[in-house]
C-alpha cells in the first residue's frame, strides 16, 4: 500500500525540549505533520485540537505519566483508536506489560536508534492507513449493497402487481379452454407460458420479501394458527399446477397442530417447498407433505420422489454465497431464492430447515416451528 506521509500527524509528547526537537526533524524529513506537547496535560489539550493519527508518548512526566495519559485517551471513545507508541528508558518487563495493558501499541527504548524510530512510526501509520481504507471500502459496499436491494425492491413491486393479473388470466384460460377445444399444439403453448408466469410471479414475489427482510422493513407478526389450515389452503392451489405434470400430492397430518408464528412467512415456505417438490417431480408420480409435533415442535416436511439432488449440489444449497440453482425435471427454471428466503423465515420464526436427499430418488425438504 502506496502511503503518502503528508496526510497523517503524528503528536510527540515529552518534557524534554531536546527529544522534541529531535523528533520532530527526523519525522518532518519524512514528511509527516507534526504537533508537539511538552506534558501529559498539554497532551491531553492537544489531541482534542489536533486528531492525530500516530502519537508517540514519553512514559515519565511530571505532571502526568504517559501510561495515565493513555489510559484516559482509550477511555474516550473518540482517542480511544489512536495508535500509541511509548518513549521510554524503562525497560522492565513489569513496565512494559503495563504500557501495553493501558492501550499502547509499541516501544521505542531511550535514547532512540532513528532507523528503528522510522521503521516502527510507519509500521503504525500503515495500520492507520490500512484501517481508513477498510472502513471507506465498507462504506461504499453498504452503499453499493442499500442501492442493489432499494433497486431489487422497486423492480419487484411495479412488476408484481401486472404479473399476479397475467397470471389470473392464464390460470383462466387454462381451466377454461381444453386441449380439445383449442387443438393440442396451442394448449402446450398455452399451458407453458401459464407455468412461465406462475415462476416469474413466484420469483418476484420472493425477491421482494427477502429484500424487505434484509433491510429490516419485514417484521415478525407472531399469532397462533393452526398449521393444518395453512396447508389445506395451499394445496387448493398448487394440486392444479401438480396436475399439469399428473403429479399426486397426499397429505399426511396430524389433528389441531397450533403454532405460533408469524402466518404470512409460514405461508411462503410452504409454497416455496411444495413448488420445488412439483417441480422437480417426474411425471406420474406422488408428493406427500406431513405435519406432526416432533420434540416440542411442529415439525412440517415435503417430501418427492424426483431427481433428486446429488452430494456435491448439495454442500451448495441454503448458502447465499454459493447461490445454487437448477432445472426442473421439465426445464422449470429456479433462480436459488427460495430456499434462502424460506431459511431466513423459519430462523426468524425460532426454527430450523433442513433436508435430505439421494440423487435418482428424491428429496425430503423439513422445518420446525415452535408450538404455541
Amino acid at each position: 500500500m502506496q502511503i503518502n506521509p503528508s496526510e497523517y500527524k503524528i503528536l510527540i509528547v515529552d518534557d524534554v525540549m531536546s527529544n522534541v526537537l529531535l523528533l520532530k526533524v527526523l519525522l518532518t524529513n519524512e514528511k509527516f505533520q507534526i504537533a508537539t506537547a511538552a506534558n501529559g496535560t498539554q497532551a491531553l489539550q492537544q489531541v482534542e485540537k489536533e486528531r492525530p493519527d500516530l502519537i508517540l508518548l514519553d512514559v515519565m512526566m511530571p505532571d502526568m505519566s504517559g501510561f495515565d495519559v493513555a489510559t484516559k485517551l482509550k477511555s474516550d471513545e473518540k482517542t480511544a483508536d489512536i495508535p500509541i507508541i511509548f518513549l521510554t528508558a524503562l525497560n522492565s518487563t513489569t513496565d512494559i506489560v503495563k504500557g501495553f495493558q493501558v492501550g499502547g501499541n509499541d516501544f521505542i527504548s531511550k535514547p532512540f536508534n532513528k532507523e528503528e524510530l522510522i521503521i516502527r512510526v510507519m509500521h503504525q501509520i500503515s495500520l492507520v492507513a490500512a484501517k481508513r481504507m477498510l472502513m471507506l471500502k465498507t462504506q461504499e459496499l453498504e452503499k453499493t449493497i442499500a442501492g442493489r436491494d432499494k433497486l431489487y425492491s422497486v423492480i419487484a413491486h411495479d412488476l408484481r402487481s401486472p404479473m399476479g393479473s397475467i397470471k389470473m388470466v392464464l390460470n383462466m384460460l387454462i381451466l377454461n379452454l381444453p386441449a380439445e377445444k383449442i387443438g393440442e399444439e396451442m394448449y402446450e403453448l398455452l399451458t407453458m407460458a401459464n407455468q412461465t408466469t406462475e415462476d416469474v410471479f413466484a420469483l418476484l414475489d420472493n425477491l421482494l420479501k427477502w429484500t424487505k427482510s434484509q433491510i429490516g422493513k419485514l417484521n415478525v407478526v407472531y399469532q397462533h394458527f393452526d398449521v393444518n389450515e395453512v396447508i389445506d389452503g395451499i394445496l387448493e392451489i398448487f394440486t392444479m399446477v401438480a396436475d399439469l405434470k399428473h403429479i399426486k400430492i397426499s397429505y399426511d397430518k396430524s389433528t389441531a397442530l397450533t403454532v405460533n408464528a408469524d402466518i404470512d412467512m409460514v405461508k411462503t415456505v410452504i409454497r416455496n417447498l411444495i413448488s420445488n417438490a412439483i417441480k422437480f417431480s417426474n411425471e406420474d408420480s406422488e408428493i406427500i407433505v406431513r405435519a406432526e409435533e416432533k420434540d416440542g415442535m411442529a415439525y412440517i416436511s415435503v417430501q418427492d420422489f424426483g431427481c433428486g439432488i446429488d452430494e456435491e449440489s448439495q454442500k451448495k444449497l441454503l448458502h447465499t454465497n454459493t447461490h445454487y440453482s437448477t432445472f426442473g425435471t421439465n426445464n422449470e427454471e429456479g433462480s436459488g431464492l427460495g430456499l434462502l428466503l424460506c431459511q431466513d423465515f423459519v430462523y426468524k420464526n425460532g426454527g430450523q430447515l433442513g433436508f435430505t436427499s439421494v440423487k435418482g430418488e428424491g428429496s425430503t425438504f423439513y422445518f420446525t416451528i415452535p408450538l404455541k
